[in-house]
């Protein structure tokens, strides 16, 4: 060792043992990083999906994989990915909130298909699909399985419903239009077969058919003539002959535009939970107002495990089925009439993650039925929901 001038040998004293280094160790540069956890595929699937959720949640619509917003477009890709996948689909259905791993039904006619083309794929510029100058060749509809016409059981009960229906179309407030796809043959429709108006009674449980091929599904009807007989024909049946036949349904002339969109029937539904957490527990008038385009029980048949159920049981207190209604409009609305006094909470998963439902709202059952009259009318544009007051009053007042 030098020594410095003026002064003493300095002395260093090195440490004897590993132990003693670490000790010596005050800046921490011997320190190891912690080795992160490691992230497995699942969780990166869910991290993804949940990234298109918020999507949903925040803009009130799905992702599209087309559209030219880059990141818009990469959460639409991905969606799109997910859907093309059974077992993906399977692990995140726990996870989806807004439906958006419903696989929407195919095209129920040739009528539809055409007529949900939007880019024009199916486009004729050269008219060689035209085959309007070729003979008309008719269908018979008949085999072993044609529904024959018999005489009406209770017909007094349609009758009044035919004439009714008669005056409305005399009187303007219901009109004729031509035969536009399966989706509309509900109950409770009207349609006009070769000159006689029919109405749909009935639409039985659904029978499936195996072929050679695939597994076909259809149902039966109870069609009500109003000449006094009735048909128990299939649906699909029912479909050829108003698209063979030119066919007409009847529809009111007023009814609002959220009820003529062209969409596959879903529910509207209320539940309560049956949660014997106290801080839920204590809530009255908890409601949670969902859409599905599946059962309602099969949707909720796993509510203890998903915290879009707060992790609880549930009961259904109300079901709204709708028919050619675009079901997810109907169901924002009521989230936003209600927007004030939805559920603020936040919910840990199984795996340990936050998650804040957003379907949950404090308000009586009573109030959500008069909302959905009111979206049906029309008329909910002049009301909002007082919380206090806990009813909907007219704006202004």
């Amino acid at each position: 060792m030098s020594e410095s001038e003026g002064t003493g040998p300095v002395e260093v004293v090195f440490p004897t043992s590993i132990d003693a280094i670490l000790d010596s160790d005050i800046d921490g540069l011997l320190d190891t990083k912690e080795k992160a956890a490691k992230v497995t595929a699942s969780d990166r699937l869910e991290r993804a999906f949940l990234e298109v959720v918020e999507f949903r949640r925040a803009h009130g619509r799905v992702p599209s994989s087309t559209t030219l917003e880059i990141a818009e477009r990469k959460l639409g890709a991905r969606l799109d990915g997910i859907l093309a996948s059974d077992d993906k689909i399977a692990a995140l259905m726990e996870l989806d909130e807004f439906g958006l791993l419903d696989k929407p039904e195919g095209p129920a006619s040739i009528d539809d298909l055409l007529g949900s083309d939007d880019i024009d794929l199916l486009g004729d510029e050269s008219g060689l699909l035209d085959v309007s100058d070729l003979p008309v060749r008719r269908q018979v509809h008949d085999s072993g399985e044609v529904a024959r016409r018999t005489k009406a059981q209770d017909f007094e009960q349609y009758e009044p419903l035919f004439k009714q229906k008669h005056v409305e179309l005399q009187e303007g407030t219901s009109k004729l239009l031509p035969y536009s796809g399966m989706t509309h043959i509900v109950p409770g429709a009207f349609f006009v077969l070769n000159g006689v108006m029919l109405f749909i009674a009935e639409v039985g449980e659904t029978e499936y058919k195996k072929t050679t091929v695939r597994e076909n599904k259809r149902e039966r009807l109870r069609c009500v003539f109003e000449n006094g007989t009735e048909s128990s024909m299939y649906r699909q049946s029912l479909g050829i002959r108003l698209s063979d036949e030119d066919g007409h349904i009847i529809v009111q002339t007023d009814v609002p535009e959220i009820l003529t969109d062209d969409e596959v029937s879903g529910y509207i539904y209320v539940l309560e939970s049956l949660s014997d957490d106290p801080q839920i527990a204590a809530l009255k008038d908890l409601h949670k107002i969902g859409f599905s385009r599946d059962s309602v029980e099969r949707r909720i048949k796993n509510a203890v495990k998903s915290p879009t159920y707060l992790m609880a049981p549930v009961e259904v207190v109300a079901t709204y089925r709708t028919y050619n209604l675009k079901a997810s409009a109907l169901e924002n609305l009521l989230h936003r009439v209600f927007a004030e006094v939805r559920l603020d909470l936040t919910q840990v998963d199984r795996k340990g993650r936050n998650y804040d439902p957003s379907e949950w709202f404090i308000v009586p059952r009573g109030v959500i039925d008069q909302a959905i009259d009111l979206i049906i009318s029309g008329d909910i544009v002049r009301y909002v929901y007082d919380s206090k007051a806990q009813r909907l009053v007219e704006r202004g007042r």
